[in-house]
């Protein structure tokens, strides 16, 4: 059932970027469709008159570094994705009725990156430098009206490089809308709902709306405020408030109190609609609807974090914006495909690393249930990169932040704000100033949640602990010091922002497992000449750990309200622990492509109730080796293992352990594992040698689209011998055709050192598996997907796409 409502938020999320809307007075159009683009710099590009015949036709969101090809030798660097930037342009005509001559007329930007430039019909509009900030402009006083055109043209230059320390694609990557409204209308992110003496029994409820007067009639207004459900039904009453609307800005405070409230929480996410209506006697002049949650949470210094009034131990990652082989265009089935995967390892929460997130992971994180970080910078005045944000902090910290601020504080799901990363400034009193300077934003605009920031040198010397401006002490890494930390400091309120960095390739095993590997900063050679790191939980940074050390600590004490873990999947960019060839990152529980290492399966035993048996390696090695293997598994007592029948013993967890391990002499067969509890078998999981490839299985994550918007299915691809097991090293070279409405969207195979164009119709294999994301065009029907490989048998799967 949980499900079932997750998947109705993603259709009626999908569906307000899909359908133009009108309520009384505020109309919201997608302005995502028909859009041209040109890739390169063109003087006069911003006239309206100006000769596009020759662009590319696309809709948005669009990045267009994903549809390059890897280089070293980019100006990015493997850091930044070893993928190209560059200037491009986008360009749109379009009309509006002669009808909205009265109204005011705004277009909306979720996100540009980077450095975007606006004009409609010639005029210039603004710059915003910063590629995660969402900002609109004012069309009304350039726009033509009735059957006229009017053209768009936006300017982005990501061409300065290198400005990122991980992958940020280029372009409009994000949302874009039009809006319509009265001259008199709630402001832009005009309303701030917070809630007080929160129980089972009763919320109260007030609601901040901002009015603002843009060449309207001054005079008496009203608001009328309503607290309803998710399906459009009244649950609170409503109120009425009368104010005076001058010529500028006005606020009003209406107070509301819900009985017996469904409590927001990670495990139940219920959400409210706050409807206000402004009214001119009995006129609706303008309808601005707000999605609520109803919760109390905070942190003690002792017990950790407190929510509904229950310790809940933060279970977080870290997340990095990109989607993978779709890059950073945005996709909300793409996302919440990475949601539903984390959710069902049993993570509740997600920091938004290292920038202000997409609006659609908010919503999301609000319909099921993630507890967020919210993060604006990555550095403030002094540089990362050569030609990183610090280039315009000191010039625009301030309207970001506020916009930032602005935009996210009614989500429930924001609980934590974070001013900063691992910033250069804690070491020098700059940072005690800066701090403050944005603590003090954020506590202007929002009393209600702590103030955080991701310290990497969290000792006496910190400036932005000592400065006293945050709330909560974030705190990156070190974890043999998290239990010292705070019986030094026991008056602090504290948490890992940012934890572990453990190094992983799906289906990779060094042995022995029990010897943990670091890897640093001064090796001369890789890890493994292929690239490879093992997935045996046995590698990590310098600064890091593996899994299972941070989590065996974070798990013992409650004061450690809990941690952020780097990261939740892999992300493009930043190839710790190797640059060029690899252009991707090893630190995921899931890899690039959606597949989960065996890590995930360590988490899903330990963050979740649901049982769990995991068996690695495969079981495809050399004669008579001794390998290692391990079960993770919950919810029993013991496991036994056999191979080709023959026990191979029992196994119990001790003290903190989180998985059991056999040393095994290799003999190809099955081998199998089989927990009790009291002494009843509960599970069995086999892996079996596997023969050569012999055929191709197609599985998909759902088997129906809607049409018409950009609904994706994700196609995995598994190489499997005769018996029907995954051959483990296949790499056979995978071809992938589309019969229907559909196209391929995207390929990948979580290599890090694949090269592979990521826009193409084929994949080789890697270790068995590769992805084919299949988007949804206009038409309603039947998609087939096919797959087919050199000496093996085509294989099928249908799709229905529905309108």
């Amino acid at each position: 059932m949980k499900y079932k409502f997750f998947l109705l938020c993603i259709f009626l999320l999908s569906a307000t970027l899909v359908s133009a809307q009108s309520v009384s007075g505020r109309q919201v159009s997608n302005f995502d469709k028909s859009w041209l683009f040109h890739l390169g710099d063109l003087a006069g590009a911003q006239i309206a008159g100006f000769n596009d015949a020759g662009w590319r036709k696309l809709d948005l969101p669009h990045d267009w570094s994903i549809e390059g090809k890897f280089n070293k030798d980019n100006p990015a660097k493997p850091e930044g994705g070893a993928l190209p930037g560059g200037i491009g342009w986008y360009r749109k005509v379009f009309t509006v009725p002669a009808a909205n001559k009265s109204k005011l007329t705004y277009i909306e930007f979720d996100g540009v990156y980077q450095k975007s430039d606006v004009w409609v019909n010639g005029h210039h509009l603004g710059f915003r430098p910063n590629g995660y900030i969402s900002f609109r402009y004012e069309l009304t006083p350039y726009l033509k009206y009735g059957g006229q055109n009017n053209t768009i043209a936006v300017k982005v230059d990501n061409s300065s490089q290198p400005n990122s320390r991980w992958y940020s694609g280029s372009g409009i990557y994000r949302h874009v809308r039009l809006v319509a409204v009265n001259k008199i209308a709630v402001d832009q992110w005009g309303t701030f709902v917070t809630t007080s003496n929160v129980s089972q029994a009763s919320a109260d409820i007030s609601v901040q709306t901002a009015i603002r007067n843009k060449g309207g009639k001054k005079g008496e207004y009203k608001i009328v405020t309503g607290l309803y459900d998710m399906a459009g039904k009244a649950v609170g009453g409503q109120v009425t408030a009368k104010l005076f609307v001058n010529d500028t800005l006005t606020t009003a405070i209406q107070k509301l109190t819900l009985q017996r409230p469904r409590l927001w929480s990670a495990d139940a996410p219920a959400l409210y609609q706050v409807i206000s209506r402004v009214m001119a006697g009995n006129e609706t002049v303008d309808t601005y609807k707000t999605t609520v949650g109803i919760r109390d949470f905070y942190f003690d210094t002792d017990k950790g974090f407190i929510l509904n009034g229950e310790k809940v131990k933060i279970k977080g990652v870290c997340l990095h914006h990109d989607l993978g082989c779709l890059g950073a265009a945005m996709n909300v089935h793409a996302l919440a495909r990475q949601l539903k995967m984390l959710k069902e390892m049993g993570c509740n929460a997600i920091r938004t690393s290292h920038n202000p997130p997409s609006p659609e992971l908010l919503d999301l994180a609000d319909s099921m249930g993630f507890i967020v970080m919210d993060e604006a910078f990555d550095c403030w005045e002094k540089a990362k990169e050569k030609y990183d944000y610090h280039l315009f902090f000191k010039q625009w910290h301030k309207r970001d932040l506020e916009d930032q601020v602005l935009r996210d504080r009614n989500h429930p799901s924001v609980m934590i704000w974070s001013i900063g990363n691992e910033i250069p400034e804690q070491s020098d009193s700059s940072g005690f100033r800066i701090a403050k300077d944005l603590a003090g934003i954020v506590h202007r605009l929002d009393s209600t949640r702590p103030v955080t920031a991701a310290n990497n040198h969290p000792d006496t010397k910190n400036q932005i602990i000592r400065s006293g401006a945050i709330d909560l002490v974030g705190y990156n890494y070190h974890h043999t010091d998290l239990v010292g930390f705070h019986e030094r400091y026991p008056d602090k309120k504290f948490i890992g922002t940012e934890t572990t960095s453990a190094l992983e390739t799906r289906g990779v095993y060094d042995m022995p497992s029990d010897s943990i590997r670091r890897w640093s900063d001064e090796d001369k050679q890789p890890m493994n000449a292929d690239f490879t790191v093992s997935a045996y939980d046995n590698a990590s940074t310098p600064w890091g750990s593996t899994h299972e050390e941070t989590w065996k600590i974070i798990k013992k004490y409650d004061f450690l309200s809990g941690m952020f873990i780097w990261t939740g999947l892999d992300y493009l960019g930043e190839p710790t622990p190797y640059t060029w060839p690899a252009r991707s990152s090893y630190f995921g529980i899931i890899d690039l492509a959606g597949f989960p290492k065996d890590v995930y399966y360590m988490y899903q035993s330990e963050w979740t109730s649901k049982p769990v048996l995991h068996l690695l390696p495969h079981w495809n090695w050399e004669p008579g080796k001794t390998v290692d293997v391990w079960a993770y598994y919950n919810n029993a007592d013991e496991v036994e293992l056999y191979l080709n029948g023959k026990s191979l013993g029992v196994k119990k967890k001790q003290g903190d352990d989180l998985h059991v391990m056999w040393r095994v002499k290799y003999a190809p067969g099955t081998l199998k594992a089989v927990p009790r509890k009291h002494g009843a078998e509960v599970l069995s999981a086999e892996v079996k040698t596997a023969g050569k490839p012999a055929l191709i299985q197609l599985s998909a994550d759902k088997d129906k689209l809607k049409a018409g918007d950009a609904d994706l299915a994700f196609i995995t691809a598994k190489v499997l011998d005769k018996d029907g097991n995954l051959v483990p090293f296949a790499k056979n070279k995978i071809m992938f055709r589309v019969n229907g409405d559909a196209f391929i969207a995207g390929v990948d195979n979580g290599d890090p050192t694949s090269h592979e164009p990521f826009k193409a119709n084929y994949r080789y294999a890697f270790n068995g598996l590769a992805l084919a994301v299949i988007q949804a065009k206009q038409k309603s029907g039947t998609v087939v997907v096919s797959a087919e490989a050199d000496g093996l048998p085509a294989a099928q799967l249908k799709l229905s796409v529905v309108k």
